[in-house]
């Protein structure tokens, strides 16, 4: 079972040290002191079965499928059982163990009762695959490799969902409840469990263990059993049964007697399997084995069964009616929990019917039962009266409502009880009756009550012995004390004692009621009542005043230790509503639960929430979890996709650890700061941990893949066959490691959305979300934003882009990022994208165009004839010019280019469409990568003749204003249009003056040399290029000046005037003195691309090679630091970098937009270190340090600059000392404190005054 010597069988030993690192804790703690641990030891033995699994069907996929049917019914009976095993054990959490623990730690257990319903999908999935193998007979190691890649998925899920589990679950367990409360949790799970079934788990479980857990599991189970010698006696001996985990189905060798049949039927019993067992034995029965007619037919017991079930049923809906017609309603209680109890037993002997008669009968009948009798009671005969049954509280329902309802279903419900047993009678039990003999019905009634629980058992058949007259009884305890070879002795003599309680009369028909009642009321009974009572009623008719007793429960199932006493036996139904019934189960809101059911989990795009970003960042991390998935089944087929691969990998699991810390650090507090949704974030944390590392061993696996692939000539060619055996291997384990995290991460992903971000929607205001968001936005780089922002836009559609790119404005609407997003992105902007509205017609509109669309046909004339004919050229007319601007204007709104260069720390991505295929040519394309050297040129565009612009100078005054009102008459133009053209020609003369002189200034550049074309040093030995302000090897030319700086900062200290930053598109190598284009490298080939420096910005036109420096895209500034995210944060209201230790702070709306209140600098824009003060204004630190030795207080709000008390303790001494003249004696002063901003009343002094309220000295007199 270990696969044989297969590097792929051997378990992953990463995942093995997590495994045993999670347990570590755990498995040192005994069992006794701590019962809930037996969880622990279920989750260890479903590891190594599913381990086992994985490496049988890896086996087999290497074998090319020889002997590959004996496997495939090996592996269906084995997922069989692990399927129905796994199925109990999540229910009995979801209903027992979770909703014990949400009653003391709130929002906890319903993130994992969410990952119990995904995971259950994976069972689904790997029976289809097992049913593809069973159909076909080509191509079957290549289904046993999606086999086994289902089976991975599924190992991981499970894997990480107990890991879970143990760091946070069962540490809470142990804390929260006692070691005898816990005992109680586990009993209540193994008495709601079928007997049939436990027999099979506690063997198969313990069987995973050392010697030395297996003796503490029974001395555990000592414990968690009530002191009942022969229950201690039973689950002992199932413990200690030595069949084999798993067997053929039956014996199929002939000449086997009929008695022999026992040793068939004993070993397969399995509840999963039953129905094909039977089958077989049932073809073995009418081959070799008829019954002999005798007079004594035990089948014939199923009658009084019957009999039972209709008389109750007759008698509820007798009561019902009685009810229905009187006024008291104190007898409601009792008769719902027998309803209940009735439905269970009526459910769990459907199941024996279905699983064991069903199939003996269509054997010897030569038929096959109906899909009505054969599927009865169906979730739809049984949904409706079970919701009522479990009828959510917190609604309510009027009572003469509730009662008539219930009246209407039972009626329903017993009609079909009674066609289903009249065709058992007539049909079913004659067959079986006639054709099997004693033994195998004896069998068959055994194994029927073997497929209830054990807690349900009990009372079933304490309920069925008092039905019973005394020689209907006596044949019963005949039967019992005869037994079978199919149970153990014990468990023989156990439901002997039960019967015999029931049937001696020592438990009544009143006291079986009480203790029912007991059992299916309260949930635990070692809860506080406070915690334990379920608050609430259901609501009486207008009119009434009864009601149900305030404080009882219709709705709960269990009970607890300290009930062990008066009834030792739990019993939870929920639980196997949840096997038989799923679909009513969730129709149910049967506990206070999360509202997870009912919130939204996708985004709205006609009501958009700054939250929304998550879910349009979740959407793009779908989409390339798929590339996962598709791309690595085809690494295995194309090596040459290797490289597009890994850069896609690397850049999704780097956008996901960011999205990941920023909810750990950031989104999850907060909503936890709120309260009611405390607890509920850690679950979610422990994923991103887990999920990291799956990352990391899928990069690990990249990394060999990658090493395999050297190239050919490199190669020894004997060994290349290895390595591509190599190479397919790891590609196959690739695939499967990236379909186990598509679906890790899709799951976590969708839980989040459900659980966790629709609380968001409910629990902030629009402006807190637009925080929180702002926070997480705060700490991601211009790099990272970069790659992110095409990344997110190529995986939306266009109107999600809109609400995207909404949603980030309002995010950081007090910042520079539109600023800078239209430097990055070639104009794009955020506010008219978003919008959806065309932008103002463009600035860099020749406004030549306009002039000479509105000048008069004379004036027009006389231009044409001032300029020889060769050199004229035709002025577009008006119509024409209109339809150019409108198109500029969608141009502008619509393009943008996303500038890619060679850069150390500036690396840019490239440009993603942001419209559908379907409008790649309207103005809302996005342009492909251009280089940023084919924008240059100056803002205007040049006029084709410079006669022309001369001649236009001479357009006189009058002649532009007539055009200005043969503007503002022209009604084709909107307001905003009209008023830009009205300005441009009233500026044009100004305009051509302008371009004429720049023109000249160009020409002049080629003429001479720049002043300044030399190097400069920033050390006085001449050894390093640069300035006193930056280390770099070039030198800026300035357009203004027409010469050459080293850096910004120098230009704007030598001259009159600021330089514009953008308006910079050339440097200067001051190794090679070549003037170029701006860039990163120098581009004349004998420089052998030197560096300008390790640090370049194209945006800031700056270069340093002395200092950490990052670009801020929400101040579209450089600073000095590591970078947003490492030791600086974004404060998006503030508008400033601040370091993570200021994550709390002061925050005034672009405090840092001001100037400095001592040297009246900017601070924005400023060099100087800043200093924040306790008020939340701020200053140079320089300054502060020269103010505060002769002042304390905020030069603005006057408030203290920090803790002043030993000064004011200096002044109350100064003052103790002090005496009054007798002329100010006893006279008080109105005062205001600066400090604590309140009004108060202060002993007459001529300089200080105490506030009473907070001891401050630094207040004024009013």
């Amino acid at each position: 079972m270990a696969g044989g010597d297969s590097p792929l069988c051997v378990p992953d030993k990463k995942e093995n040290e997590n495994d045993e690192a999670a347990s570590d804790n755990l498995s040192n703690i005994p069992l006794v002191d701590a019962p809930i641990l037996l969880f622990v030891c279920f989750h260890k033995a479903l590891r190594a079965e599913l381990t086992e699994l994985r490496c049988l069907a890896e086996t087999a996929s290497l074998e090319n499928g020889s002997g590959c049917r004996e496997l495939i019914l090996e592996l269906q009976t084995r997922f069989e059982f692990l399927k129905l095993t796994y199925k109990y054990h999540c229910a009995a959490e979801d209903e027992v163990i979770f909703f014990a623990l949400d009653m003391h730690m709130k929002n906890v257990a319903c993130t994992y009762s969410l990952e119990h319903k995904d995971i259950d999908d994976l069972f689904d999935t790997i029976f289809d695959c097992l049913n593809d193998l069973t159909c076909q007979y080509e191509n079957i190691s290549k289904l046993f490799q999606e086999l086994v890649c289902c089976i991975d998925t599924m190992e991981t899920s499970i894997y990480q969902h107990m890991l879970k589990e143990e760091k946070q679950v069962f540490p809470l367990l142990m804390q929260q409840f006692s070691p005898k409360e816990q005992a109680s949790l586990v009993w209540q799970f193994i008495c709601t469990v079928p007997v049939m079934l436990m027999e099979e788990i506690l063997p198969w479980m313990i069987a995973f263990l050392s010697g030395d857990k297996q003796l503490e599991v029974v001395q555990c189970l000592k414990v968690i059993v009530p002191k009942d010698n022969l229950l201690q006696e039973v689950l002992i001996a199932w413990l200690a049964s030595n069949n084999p985990a798993f067997t053929s189905a039956c014996s199929k060798t002939e000449g086997v007697q009929c008695a022999d049949v026992s040793v068939a039927m004993k070993n397969p019993l399995r509840l999963h399997s039953l129905k094909r067992s039977c089958i077989e034995i049932s073809k073995w029965m009418k081959a070799n084995c008829r019954g002999t007619d005798d007079g004594v037919k035990q089948v014939d017991v199923l009658h009084l069964w019957h009999g039972a079930i209709r008389k109750d049923l007759k008698d509820i809906l007798e009561e019902l009616y009685q009810l229905k017609n009187s006024s008291t309603l104190q007898n409601l209680d009792s008769i719902v929990i027998q309803l209940k109890f009735l439905a269970d037993v009526i459910i769990f002997y459907s199941n024996a019917q279905q699983k064991l008669f069903y199939p003996v009968f269509n054997e010897f009948a030569n038929g096959r039962v109906s899909d009505s009798n054969e599927n009865f009671p169906s979730e739809s005969n049984i949904g409706r009266l079970q919701q009522l049954l479990f009828i959510d509280i917190q609604n309510g329902m009027p009572l003469c409502n509730f009662i008539e309802k219930l009246c209407r279903e039972l009626e329903d419900f017993e009609i079909g009880v009674n066609r289903q047993f009249s065709f058992q009678e007539t049909e079913v039990i004659p067959i079986i009756s006639k054709n099997c003999c004693h033994g195998m019905q004896d069998r068959l009634l055994y194994m029927s009550l073997l497929m209830m629980p054990l807690g349900l058992l009990k009372f079933v058949i304490t309920w069925f012995s008092a039905h019973l007259s005394e020689n209907e009884s006596r044949f019963i305890v005949y039967s019992l004390k005869k037994g079978t070879s199919l149970v153990h002795k014990s468990f023989t003599s156990l439901l002997h004692e039960w019967f015999l309680i029931g049937n001696s009369g020592k438990a009544s028909i009143e006291k079986f009621q009480d203790d029912l009642q007991q059992m299916l009321k309260s949930r635990f009974s070692f809860l506080s009542e406070h915690i334990k009572e379920v608050a609430g009623y259901i609501k009486p008719c207008k009119g009434s005043t009864t009601s149900f007793n305030k404080g009882k429960s219709l709705f709960s199932y269990s009970s607890g230790s300290d009930n062990v006493n008066k009834y030792d036996m739990p019993y939870s139904s929920a639980v196997n509503m949840h096997i038989f019934f799923p679909g009513t189960m969730r129709m149910l809101d049967l506990y206070p639960r999360c509202h997870v059911e009912k919130c939204s989990s996708s985004s709205d795009l006609n009501d958009p929430k700054p939250i929304d970003i998550i879910f349009f960042f979740h959407k793009a991390i779908k989409k390339d979890l798929d590339y996962l998935v598709v791309g690595s089944a085809q690494l295995n087929e194309n090596a040459g996709l290797l490289t597009d691969f890994c850069k896609r990998f690397h850049l999704i699991r780097f956008l996901y650890q960011i999205l990941s810390d920023a909810e750990d650090e950031i989104a999850f507090p907060a909503l936890e700061g709120k309260g009611t949704a405390k607890n509920i974030s850690l679950s979610y944390t422990i994923d991103h941990k887990l999920e990291l590392k799956h990352f990391s061993r899928l990069s690990l696996i990249l990394d060999e893949i990658s090493e395999l692939h050297l190239p050919v000539s490199c190669v020894d060619s004997s060994k290349w066959d290895q390595r591509m055996l190599k190479h397919h291997a790891l590609c196959r384990k690739l695939h499967e490691m990236c379909t186990s995290m598509h679906k890790l991460l899709s799951d976590h992903v969708n839980r989040e959305e459900i659980e966790i971000w629709s609380l968001f929607r409910e629990c902030f205001s629009q402006e807190e979300q637009g925080k929180i968001i702002g926070c997480m936005l705060g700490r991601i780089r211009a790099e990272v934003l970069q790659d992110m922002i095409p990344w997110l836009m190529e995986s939306l559609t266009q109107e999600e882009q809109h609400v995207l790119m909404l949603l980030w404005s309002m995010a950081t609407k007090n910042t520079k990022f539109d600023e800078w997003l239209r430097e990055w992105w070639g104009g794009y902007r955020i506010d008219k994208v978003a919008e959806g509205s065309n932008n103002n017609p463009s600035w860099n509109v020749d406004p030549m165009e306009i002039i000479t669309t509105y000048l008069s046909k004379e004036v027009l004339d006389n231009l044409q004839g001032e300029i020889p004919s060769d050199k004229s050229m035709n002025f577009p007319q008006k119509d024409h010019v209109c339809a150019n601007c409108e198109s500029q204007s969608c141009n502008d709104k619509g393009k943008g280019e996303v500038f890619n260069e060679d850069q150390d720390n500036c690396e840019c991505s490239k440009c993603t469409e942001l419209s559908d295929d379907s409008e790649k040519n309207t103005c809302n394309e996005v342009a492909k990568v251009t280089s940023l050297h084919d924008k240059k040129g100056p803002p205007f565009q040049a006029c084709q003749n410079s006669r022309h612009n001369e001649c236009l100078v001479t357009v006189s005054q009058e002649d532009l204003e007539t055009a200005v009102r043969r503007v503002s008459c022209d009604s084709s133009l909107d307001p905003q249009k009209k008023s830009y053209i009205m300005q441009n020609l009233l500026m044009s003369r100004w305009i051509i003056r302008q371009k004429i002189s720049h023109s000249k200034v160009i020409a002049s550049r080629n003429e001479q040399e720049f002043p300044g074309q030399h190097p400069s040093y920033k050390d006085s030995l001449k050894l390093a290029f640069g300035c006193k302000h930056y280390k770099r090897n070039c030198k800026l030319l300035a357009d203004c000046c027409n010469q050459l700086y080293t850096c910004i900062r120098c230009h704007d200290e030598i001259a009159d005037h600021s330089i514009d930053r953008n308006s910079i598109t050339k440097m200067m190598c001051m190794k090679c003195l070549m003037i170029q284009p701006i860039g990163a490298t120098c581009s004349r080939a004998s420089c052998n691309n030197l560096s300008m420096a390790r640090y370049y910005c194209r945006i800031c036109r700056l270069f340093d090679d002395d200092r950490e420096i990052y670009h801020c895209p929400y101040c579209n500034l450089c600073r000095v630091g590591k970078g947003l995210g490492i030791d600086y944060f974004h404060c998006m209201n503030c508008n400033a970098c601040m370091s993570r230790s200021l994550s709390v702070h002061i925050c005034r709306e672009k405090c840092f937009e001001d100037n400095c209140p001592i040297c009246h600098e900017f601070i924005f824009t400023s060099c100087s270190p800043v200093k924040a003060l306790p008020c939340g204004h701020l200053m140079h630190s320089a300054c502060f340090q020269d103010y505060t030795s002769t002042h304390y207080t905020c030069p603005i709000c006057n408030k203290s600059l920090g803790d002043m008390q030993v000064y004011f303790r200096m002044l109350d001494a100064l003052l103790a000392e002090e005496k009054t003249s007798d002329e100010f004696a006893g006279q008080t002063q109105v005062i205001l404190c600066n400090d604590c901003e309140k009004k108060g009343v202060a002993s007459f002094h001529w300089l200080y005054h105490k506030c009473s309220f907070c001891g401050s000295y630094n207040t004024r007199v009013l």
